[in-house]
């Protein structure tokens, strides 16, 4: 393996997979790390249907396996290791790792973000069998059936009004006695036909044997449970969570320009506050985080890191 590397991509979901594409086929020596699984997110989802042209099999891991295997078969090579430290500010950029030094011309952080989750009995078991974390890429699936959100920002009225789209009912469940969105976004909220308002409460277990049948929530003025079950004429309900997200920035974050979220700040070029470091999917602070977009950023930061390692170490 080579010690020197013309693009280092941390990361392997769909925006470091789709960096290493680009990267690889304009011939750059190219090394995507990654810790955890291979996919990120994506990799544990059941079905995608609003990735274009994902029709046939259309689910993460057969996505993810699609985009790892174009992705090798030009030439990009792929590491499990963990990231420990970063050196970015030189012309030539140090990856420390639990399997040794990398060095690299150009560096793409792909590092992703994760939902902030309930931490409650029952959800990762359930997570992608009714619990989910994004309404745009779900909501479609509970079609006709009843759906309790967790959250009390902008975020969860929202999505929440995108879910009656598609749900009969929606119950949006908040710890607090007001919400903290924004007064236009709650006004709407309440006239919304679809949507019921559940205060003061939050989760205490998610059931179900295999998919969502019911969830119990507590009272915290009472310190009341009462369980939310399932329709019996459906079997199975939804479960949304939109409490936040955590952007994995604990590597970067003394050292790059970050939003007030904890998101790396980019041009649009990818391109972040140091020369020859760029950032790109779920990371970026961006207003939409779907696998489409992270593709997208993914294609950019290669191609602009091929032009900075082109224009930075001609020969």
């Amino acid at each position: 393996m080579e010690s020197l590397y013309d693009v280092v991509i941390i990361g392997a979901g769909p925006a470091g997979l789709s960096a290493g594409l680009y990267a690889a086929r304009a011939k750059m020596s190219t090394l995507i790390l990654e810790r955890d699984k291979t996919g990120g997110q994506i990799s544990g989802t059941e079905e995608v249907a609003n990735y274009p042209g994902s029709i046939e099999d259309a689910t993460g891991p057969s996505l993810v396996a699609r985009m790892v295997e174009q992705c090798e078969s030009f030439g990009a090579l792929r590491k499990k290791a963990d990231v420990t430290a970063l050196e970015l500010d030189g012309k030539i950029k140090k990856i420390h790792t639990d399997q040794g030094l990398i060095e690299a011309k150009s560096v793409i952080l792909a590092l992703g973000a994760s939902p902030r989750k309930l931490g409650v009995p029952g959800e990762n078991e359930l997570t992608g069998k009714g619990v989910s974390y994004c309404a745009t890429c779900d909501a479609e699936f509970f079609t006709d059936l009843e759906v309790i959100v967790f959250g009390g920002g902008d975020t969860a009225l929202e999505e929440g009004m995108f879910i009656t789209k598609f749900a009969r009912k929606v119950t949006v469940v908040h710890r607090r006695d007001t919400f903290r969105a924004a007064k236009s976004i709650v006004e709407k909220a309440m006239k919304n036909p679809k949507m019921n308002f559940i205060y003061n409460s939050g989760p205490k277990e998610i059931l179900g044997d295999g998919i969502v049948q019911g969830v119990v929530i507590e009272n915290f003025e009472t310190g009341e449970t009462t369980t939310l079950d399932a329709n019996p004429d459906d079997g199975i309900m939804g479960i949304f969570v939109f409490i936040g997200y955590l952007p994995e920035n604990e590597l970067i974050k003394d050292m790059l320009k970050l939003d007030k979220q904890g998101y790396i700040v980019t041009d649009d070029n990818m391109l972040t506050d140091i020369p020859g470091v760029f950032a790109a999917g779920d990371i970026r602070s961006k207003s939409l985080r779907q696998v489409v977009t992270a593709v997208s950023d993914g294609a950019i930061a290669a191609v602009q890191a091929e032009k900075y390692v082109d224009a930075t170490f001609e020969e």
